[in-house]
């Protein structure tokens, strides 16, 4: 019998036994950097082919990890893989698979730490964010792991007739190409991948290229506990011609995706299309990002709105499709607000976060990234007024570091109040009342995460109605959902309402079979 789910705990950094293991598990996998990893299709490693490097954003001459990039020939022998797999996988009883994540979940527990580590490399997390990344991908395991025992007795949901025996039983698609994001390499990817595997499908992991060291290690967990060979294959490499083969490929039954906006809707059109031989409408789950806000009226808790701001727009390097860029203040405490979120965000650490538990903010995750945000300050440094920050951080090692930037009396139709950045630059936008902040907290395209700091029950109830976004908060930041207390997914340009760690999840990641035998 399984306990009821809870989530992980976070590491208690005030303990310094916790310090001194977290500082262990970087030395662990500092000895390991720079190890050639191969393509895994049916069970084979396949190690001859083209390479691509992983880096360390801080140190871009620092290598962690070489990759052999797929092909569109390997996408052919992956699916076809996943596809003979998922033949006998989907007939394994719901409490078999869902062991599997249970002792993947059990394993990662035991190596949290390594696991953080390594994003600290790869992506440049810092300690609490990556502790809390692992935490995230543990739970996604067990939560999915419960929520498929759970589905497999959806026939007790089902109103009784009695001339009837009656089951409803909830299967597998078929082949799942999953492609996860690079900013929660562990959780995001861990949750994707976790799902479709669960749910009985045959799956093709394509991990995100600034980040594919954390999903193989993940990968790991299975393939070391005896998943049957082809039911998770491992295709790593740019999109491209590559990843256009996996979304095309008739026997590809359904993409989950998450990433950019530009992406998703080219999957979105491109798995439209039937191909000869395919038997179905393809299925896609897609998370395409966000223009958050956070607003502020002149009955918060000023203080408590100031720290939630900073922590909403600057955790990670705004690198979050849950950031909250924008700052939306009415004009009666648009002053006092905007002064302490400045106040606030010079205290916060820039540097090499492999170097110790006290650095906030590490690097942007790539090169193309650092030129994009700068391109987004550039355009704020000519139009609005800098309040904080705005330019790079030149180190000894050429990382890509950013200062954490803050514009003020930016327009609520700006550039910068508009477009997702994905980087740390936050755009304070003053309204003229409650009603006036509202309809700027709306006016963008994307409907993913709100947050609203107010002591008035009626503008909170307002909100609660229409405020148009996925995962709405009252009095907190807008970052920060938990699996299976916040169901996490948004509206518009923001996905398919695909709520991830919720308890409907798994039902995109099946087909209902309703069955009735005559008594």
């Amino acid at each position: 019998m399984l306990r009821p789910f809870v989530n992980e705990p976070l590491t208690d950094f005030s303990k310094p036994e916790n310090v001194a293991a977290f500082e262990k598990a970087i030395e662990l996998v500092r000895s390991q950097l720079g190890q050639k990893y191969p393509l895994r299709i049916g069970g084979h490693q396949i190690w001859d082919g083209n390479t691509f490097n992983s880096i360390n954003p801080a140190r871009p001459k620092e290598v962690v990890g070489t990759f052999v990039s797929a092909t569109p020939a390997h996408v052919d022998q992956a699916v076809e893989a996943a596809h003979a797999a998922y033949q006998t996988w989907q007939y394994t009883p719901a409490y078999e698979r869902a062991r599997f994540l249970l002792n993947a979940a059990a394993e990662m527990r035991h190596r949290k730490h390594e696991f953080s580590a390594w994003m600290v490399f790869e992506v440049g997390k810092s300690w609490v964010e990556a502790d809390a990344d692992t935490a995230e991908a543990i739970d996604f395991l067990e939560y999915y792991a419960r929520q498929m025992m759970r589905l497999d007795h959806a026939s007790d949901l089902l109103v009784p007739y009695p001339p009837e025996q009656l089951d409803l039983q909830y299967i597998a698609l078929g082949v799942i190409a999953v492609i996860p994001p690079w900013n929660f390499p562990n959780a995001i990817m861990t949750g994707m991948t976790s799902a479709a595997v669960v749910a009985g499908n045959g799956v093709v992991l394509k991990p995100a290229s600034y980040s594919p060291v954390i999903a193989y290690k993940f990968c790991e967990l299975l393939w070391n506990n005896h998943l049957p060979a082809g039911v998770l294959n491992f295709l790593p490499g740019p999109g491209g011609a590559m990843g256009d083969a996996l979304v095309d490929h008739p026997r590809t039954r359904m993409i989950a995706f998450t990433g950019s906006k530009a992406v998703g809707m080219r999957i979105f059109e491109r798995a439209a299309k039937v191909h000869p031989g395919q038997l179905w409408l393809k299925r896609t789950v897609l998370e395409m990002g966000g223009k958050d806000a956070v607003l502020v009226d002149e009955t918060a808790d000023l203080g408590a709105a100031a720290q939630g701001i900073v922590t909403s727009a600057f955790g990670f390097q705004g690198q979050k499709c849950s950031a909250g860029s924008r700052a939306i203040l009415v004009s009666k405490i648009y002053d006092q607000v905007a002064e302490m979120v400045v106040e606030h965000a010079k205290k916060l650490t820039v540097g090499e976060t492999d170097k110790g538990l006290n650095v906030d903010m590490g690097p942007v995750v790539n090169e193309k990234a650092f030129k994009d945000i700068m391109s987004y300050i550039e355009i704020g440094r000519k139009n609005h007024k800098l309040l904080l920050g705005g330019s790079m951080i030149e180190t000894d090692t050429n990382g890509y570091f950013i200062q954490p930037t803050i514009f003020g009396e930016v327009p609520g139709d700006a550039t910068i109040a508009q477009e997702e950045i994905f980087g740390p630059v936050l755009a304070l936008i003053p309204a003229s009342d409650y009603d006036d902040a509202l309809r700027i907290a709306n006016s963008t395209e994307y409907g993913l995460t709100g947050a609203v700091y107010s002591q008035d029950r009626a503008r909170l109830e307002r909100a609660r109605k229409e405020f148009h976004v996925g995962n709405l908060y009252f009095n907190r930041k807008c970052t920060g959902a938990l699996v299976g207390v916040h169901p996490f997914g948004g509206f518009n340009m923001s996905g398919t309402d695909s709520k991830a760690g919720g308890p409907d999840y798994l039902l995109l990641f099946t087909q209902a079979k309703s069955i009735a035998e005559k008594l």
